[in-house]
């Protein structure tokens, strides 16, 4: 993603862009001035540049490496802290963080946000915004593949604003190593030259609030993560909390639906606000073709059993996945590479998409032979509980 253009201005752009200098009444200051600005923009640049296209460089930036959120679904998310439903722990914590912060007039301390995906990290950065009233800048850790991508992000910020990087276990070595000086002194040190001519120009940052989520923590190398004033994990949210986010949903979405169907959606999630929104644009769908008013339990339920979720959020290749090692391997153990060539599915997708669930809702075990199906994943699918010679290999004879 380039943040400034690749080429040298030739000698008919000088003539329009004096004019364009001297036109200008009053621009509007940047973090710091031309001349400290010119070395950074001629090193991420790779040539010279003149001073007054400094500001449309670092607009561009801003521009091209952050995502301003325009989407429909952003109207679903809620606004204010009060309004965030689940997360006692983390809202608490953040509450205190906030008070404090505005009692004193400084930004926000950098905060780590980690967990499963869908549990509302990007939700919880544009809250914190919203309760600091700045601007929040979204971007992602591919996004920024250059030292330019993230330089002209962070001269673009203003006091207090949040900087909001997603999957930030993903940031390049270089990259990340510009970020140390940011997030502790508030500065942009780069290296002007080469060789023997090469010396270091910091340059000063407004002080910002850095927010990173990550569905791997333990990724980030240890010298960012420790940088990170609060650390907090978003835990996985229960049926009496994921309800409410169904009925606020449907309010926005103009969806009628009883609070019994609500649940009925909420049991099927799988723990995660973003599968329960999915599952209830399509309980929507079919209600509107199938049937009319509001969306009831027992409608709630065809519906998805019609898209293949079963009560315990189990879809169809899950549901395969358990079939075929009770079937073919009496329940187990079972080798990955065995399951995945019994099923048509790639070993890394039933390890990292169809496994974590199974684990998590104890249908699955991991043992050192192989994976190996629960009693109660048997009682789910019907199948008899007993395992054959309590697990253990059968013999012979």
């Amino acid at each position: 993603m380039a943040i400034v253009s690749s080429h040298t201005p030739d000698d008919s752009a000088k003539p329009k862009a004096a004019k364009t200098k001297a036109t200008r009444s009053k621009p509007s200051a940047p973090p710091a001035d031309a001349e400290t600005l010119q070395p950074l923009l001629s090193l991420v640049k790779g040539g010279d540049m003149q001073p007054e296209d400094i500001q449309a460089e670092s607009a561009g930036a801003a521009t091209d490496a952050a995502i301003t959120t325009t989407a429909p679904e952003d109207s679903l998310r809620p606004q204010r802290l009060q309004d965030y439903i689940g997360q006692a722990a983390l809202k608490e914590v953040l509450g205190i963080a906030i008070q404090a912060a505005q009692s004193r007039q400084e930004p926000l301390d950098h905060l780590l946000l980690y967990g499963p995906p869908g549990l509302g990290k990007t939700t919880m950065a544009l809250i914190l915004a919203e309760e600091m009233g700045v601007t929040c800048k979204i971007t992602t850790a591919p996004a920024l593949e250059r030292p330019r991508d993230i330089a002209g992000l962070l001269v673009s910020l203003k006091p207090g604003d949040v900087l909001f990087i997603d999957e930030i276990h993903r940031l390049p070595r270089v990259t990340e190593e510009i970020l140390y000086p940011a997030m502790e002194d508030s500065r942009l040190d780069i290296t002007i030259g080469k060789g023997q001519s090469a010396r270091t120009r910091s340059i000063p940052l407004c002080p910002f609030t850095l927010v990173g989520a990550t569905t791997r923590v333990g990724a980030l190398s240890s010298p960012l993560r420790d940088r990170f004033g609060l650390i907090q994990r978003l835990r996985f949210y229960e049926i009496d909390e994921l309800t409410p986010i169904v009925l606020r949903t449907a309010d926005v979405l103009k969806t009628p639906i009883e609070p019994a169907g609500a649940e009925e959606i909420a049991r099927r999630a799988r723990g995660t606000p973003r599968i329960a929104n999915r599952l209830l644009r399509r309980v929507r769908d079919y209600v509107e073709v199938k049937a009319a008013g509001a969306i009831t339990a027992t409608l709630a339920a065809e519906a998805l059993e019609l898209f293949n979720v079963d009560p315990c959020g189990l879809d169809w290749t899950d549901r395969r996945l358990l079939s075929v090692m009770v079937e073919n391997f009496g329940g187990g153990p079972v080798g990955l590479d065995t399951m995945a060539a019994s099923t048509g599915e790639d070993p890394q997708t039933i390890e990292e998409v169809y496994e974590p669930y199974l684990l998590q809702i104890g249908y699955l075990q991991r043992t050192p032979r192989g994976r190996m199906v629960t009693p109660a994943a048997r009682r789910h699918l019907g199948y008899d509980e007993a395992l054959p010679n309590d697990g253990s290999q059968m013999t012979l004879l």
